[in-house]
Formats: C-alpha cells, structure tokens, sequence
C-alpha cells in the first residue's frame, strides 16, 4: 500500500507540474536519496572518530528507512548479562527475549574476552536491528570473571547496564563439574579437584568452578568501574522458584514494561525449572535444552560442608556488597 501511494505521490509531482505550466516541459526532477541503512561503524579502539561521537549523533533510523530495511538499526548493547556460568543465565535470556521491547543476540559473543581485539565495528555487527525505544542485548557469563572486561565495557560505554545470575556457589561449582563430566567421562572425581590436598583439607581455588564461586572477590574489580546500583543481582534460585518476580526485577531495571508474567510461564517437573508457554516467534511451549537439568553426581557430604565453610566468609561479604540476602547458608 505504501509503495502505491509513493508511486502516485511521485507520478502526481510530475503531471501536476505539467499542469501549473499550462503545457509547458517540467524542470527536470533531481532523484529522491534512498534512505540510509545504516550508519556508519564506528571506529576501532583507540581510533578518534570516538564513540563520543556516535553517542552524541542520533542512531535511530527515520519511520520510513525502518520501513525499507525491515528491521531498524544495529547498536551497541545497552545492557549485557555478564555472569555467572551456571547461574541461569541462559533461562533469564531466553525469558527475556519474550519482551517485545528486548532484542538479543542468540550465541554469546565473548568479545569483551576473547575477540576484543576485532574491534566495536566487528562487534556491533553481531547485534541485532533494532527500533528506537528497544533495548539490544547480549549475554557473556565469562566477562564476570575476567578480569580486562570491566574496563574495556566502561570504555565502550560507561552508562551500560549490567546483570549478574548467581547462584549458591557450591551447588554452581557442582553443576559446572556436570557439564564438563558430561563432555570428559575420564575426568578426575569431583571431590580430588576441590582440594589441594584432601588431608588438610585446603580447597583448590586455582580450579575454576571453586575459583568462579567466589563472587564478592570478583565484584570488586567491576566496582573500580561501576557503581553497585548499575549492577542488577538476579537470584538463579529465584529465577526456579519464581521466574516472574525475578523477571519483574529485569524489566524494571531495564526501564521495560512489565510485560513478562506469570502467564508466560508453566513448571516442567521433570527438568525441575520452569518453561515458556509461548517462546519468542513461536506459538509453542519451550523449555531449554536437553543439557539443562542434567542430574548431578553424588558428592561426599563431607566435601559439600566443607565448601560450605569455604564460601561463608566470601558470601556474608557478597550480601553486604550487594545489599541482598541470596540465603546459601
């Protein structure tokens, strides 16, 4: 419909002219510019055609290059999911990605630690299009734990909003030894990897599923960069046992209306989490996939309370940090 009536609008601009001169040839028309598709990428690190300058400059697209381009312009993210593995952060993305104001990207970058070096330009071209008033989005668990990713964010943008999933570490520290089990069968026991030495009983923190756990030594380096209330602590239990309320947190954080509810959501007892009634572009029911809910091993008690004991201090400090009771202990 559009493009008949910039058909008759541009046919009529002609023959009306022709009109208003009584028969006399029309000037002729100079074309009409095509819309923009996109801006230009900005620059490389350290290049000085800055991102100050790309954040000055508007970035939206006008209504009718949206129009032609389907799907709006791509952007830097907003707000970045930057921890923690095996804390749910596939599930908070997978929820949000329900939103319609929320726009992400699928696969998880790991620009801010391993492709840094490409550069923003490579970077940006990985997001998705988006229209002025969405939100574009990526999701890294690694960054929370890296120890260059706070800074080189900040230098990206220092207004970036940043969210962390976490969860009782112990029980993270079991999960991420699931995963691996699952890929390496030969792997030594859970319980030989956890301890420097099994007698003393000091732990391993060099090994990084005990290593990750330790969430007030991490957060401290992202606060050299960021204060604590541009920083949004999503509980991985609460993320289980009430995916709405956590979700409801999300979306205010983000400035989003609250559109996720309990509506979305239905409990799959047999993975033991809760799932999409409608994922995003589908009118079926989705739950994560068949790695997600993996049973875990049995673990000496004996080796649980110890870590227990372990991670105490490291999270009364993460609460107080953070203002939250997570209620691991």
């Amino acid at each position: 419909m559009l493009f008949l009536w910039l058909y008759m609008f541009y046919s009529c601009a002609g023959s009306c002219a022709g009109l208003a001169t009584r028969g006399s040839p029309a000037p002729p028309r100079a074309a009409p510019p095509l819309p923009q598709l996109l801006p230009p990428a900005p620059g490389e690190p350290g290049e000085e055609s800055s991102l100050e300058e790309q954040r000055a400059a508007p970035d939206a697209a006008s209504p009718i290059s949206s129009f032609f381009n389907g799907s709006g312009t791509k952007r830097l993210p907003q707000a970045i999911i930057i921890g923690v593995k095996k804390g749910g952060t596939r599930a908070l993305l997978e929820f949000l990605r329900v939103h319609p104001d929320v726009r992400a990207v699928g696969a998880e970058p790991h620009f801010f630690d391993r492709n840094y070096e490409r550069g923003l330009g490579w970077y940006r071209d990985l997001m998705p299009r988006t229209l002025e008033g969405q939100i574009t989005m990526e999701k890294t668990p690694s960054y929370f734990v890296t120890k260059e990713a706070p800074a080189r964010i900040s230098s990206m943008s220092k207004g970036t909003k940043l969210i962390v999933v976490v969860r009782d570490p112990v029980t993270r520290a079991i999960s991420d030894y699931t995963q691996t089990l699952s890929k390496k069968p030969d792997i030594p026991t859970f319980e030989s990897l956890t301890f420097k030495n099994r007698t003393t009983g000091l732990i391993d923190t060099s090994w990084s599923a005990i290593q990750i756990g330790i969430y007030a030594k991490h957060l401290e380096n992202w606060l050299l960069y960021f204060p604590i209330g541009q920083i949004l602590f999503v509980s991985g239990e609460r993320l289980i046992s009430d995916p709405a309320g956590e979700l409801g947190r999300v979306q205010d954080f983000l400035g989003l209306k609250r559109i996720i509810t309990d509506k979305h959501f239905y409990f799959n007892k047999t993975k033991g989490f809760p799932c999409l009634k409608k994922a995003e572009g589908s009118s079926k029911p989705h739950c994560l996939g068949k790695t997600k809910g993996r049973t875990h091993p049995d673990i000496d008690q004996e080796v649980v309370q110890r870590l227990r004991d372990f991670y105490r201090p490291f999270n009364m400090k993460f609460y107080q940090m953070t203002g939250q009771d997570f209620g691991w202990d």
